[in-house]
């Protein structure tokens, strides 16, 4: 039942972003949901793009949603464990299916490889301490890979397969390709590709349709456009090429068994379906709608397990804008007051004190490069996204509705 406090406050600051031509965001989605899976509030503000005679952003649009892909990934390799395919701790068992793991080098500041000290696990994987970066958040990697660069927007396994480590497995956490491998071991280890898994055993028991790795022909009409604020003009903002384009011009079965089904970022949704995920997630793994067990409960539970407690302050080691057109700069990744003890679970940060805009203890929540959102708060039974096709992430006009409109919810609910 939509709360209509909430559904107001959220119609009026979404539109009070899209309506004002300075902040060039020209569209937006937010939707939240309650543990019964029923739309607290839903808005679709301005347009799919900023050029001309754009049509009118609707609840059915559809996003890249880039690394909210690794919640479905991560859900995915999570069902394996269950049924014993696969194990977080043993490192062994990733090596017999990805011996590429074992033989993995660890970069230098000098440019040098090196031999890793520690073992990889699953685990690991999908906690970001195996050692694995991103090319446009670290210079290092970003300058290793030059004069041809590396470039995981590419739809090419290639791409995760060729990336050294950049730190030593397990002595930091670094943000980076962990859950592509993470995706890689569920290929190997079951025979079926990641979208398909998830497509059997997410999609279908949920009853989604429009959230998918390989976009269906539906889903490419509602596609939105892709903008950008370039770099060292931020008052200005465009439409752009898509960032992740290969999926999106694959016509035939040929082309689209060549598409690496990248768990880091891959997958193309609808927020109002997405949420519904988050929805089951809130029900410690059973859709309040169609009432399917997607994951156990202790599953959830151990989902929601800080997995780094010796690293309390790890988002806060900053995240340079090694590639400036696709990232802002960030000190933090998740401010609070007082600096309270920050967590990272299977795979996503947990907020681990209640937030300022009313979020409850140990609430999960990622984000997609391109400015889009998601929270789940199993405390309070609130989830909901905001969505966008910003470049570059950290989008200061996207962040800020998405504290205004989870804001909102709480105080509505309250």
């Amino acid at each position: 039942m939509v709360n209509q406090k909430a559904q107001e406050a959220v119609e009026k600051s979404l539109d009070s972003c899209t309506n004002d031509k300075s902040t060039g965001v020209g569209g937006l989605v937010f939707v939240a949901v309650g543990k019964d899976g029923k739309q607290i509030a839903a808005h679709a503000s301005g347009r799919v793009g900023l050029g001309e005679q754009r049509a009118d952003m609707t609840l059915s649009t559809v996003f890249w949603i880039a690394s909210c892909t690794k919640l479905l990934a991560s859900i995915a390799v999570m069902q394996n464990v269950e049924r014993g395919t696969l194990k977080l701790d043993d490192h062994k068992q990733v090596y017999e299916l990805c011996p590429e793991l074992e033989k993995a080098k660890v970069l230098q500041e000098d440019g040098s490889l090196v031999d890793k000290k520690e073992e990889i696990t699953l685990r690991m994987l999908l906690s970001h301490t195996a050692g694995f970066g991103y090319e446009f958040f670290n210079p290092k990697l970003r300058d290793y890979g030059r004069p041809v660069g590396f470039d995981v927007f590419h739809g090419d396994e290639k791409a995760i397969l060729q990336m050294p480590l950049v730190n030593q497995p397990g002595e930091k956490w670094e943000y980076g390709i962990n859950i592509d491998w993470a995706g890689i071991v569920l290929e190997r280890a079951t025979g079926v590709k990641l979208n398909d898994w998830i497509q059997q055993n997410i999609m279908q028991p949920l009853d989604l349709k429009a959230i998918n790795m390989l976009p269906t022909d539906e889903m490419k009409k509602e596609l939105a456009f892709m903008h950008q604020r370039w770099p060292g003009d931020p008052s200005k903002c465009e439409e752009r090429d898509h960032v992740y384009r290969e999926p999106l011009i694959a016509e035939t079965d040929h082309e689209k068994k060549h598409i690496f089904h990248s768990g880091g970022g891959g997958a193309y949704a609808q927020p109002t379906e997405y949420v519904q995920v988050l929805a089951a997630l809130l029900n410690d793994g059973t859709s309040p709608t169609t009432g399917a067990h997607i994951l156990k409960k202790e599953t959830v539970d151990a989902m929601w397990e800080n997995q780094i407690p010796k690293m309390p302050d790890f988002a806060r080691q900053g995240i340079p804008a090694a590639k400036s057109e696709l990232s802002n700069a960030s000190p933090e990744l998740y401010p609070q007051e007082n600096n309270p003890p920050q967590g990272w679970g299977l795979s996503f940060m947990l907020t681990q004190e209640p937030g300022a805009t009313g979020r409850g203890r140990n609430t999960a929540w990622w984000a997609g490069i391109a400015n889009l959102f998601w929270w789940c708060d199993r405390e309070k039974g609130v989830a909901g996204m905001i969505a966008s096709q910003v470049m570059p992430f950290g989008d200061p006009h996207v962040m800020g509705q998405w504290g205004a409109c989870e804001a909102a919810v709480y105080s509505a609910l309250s």
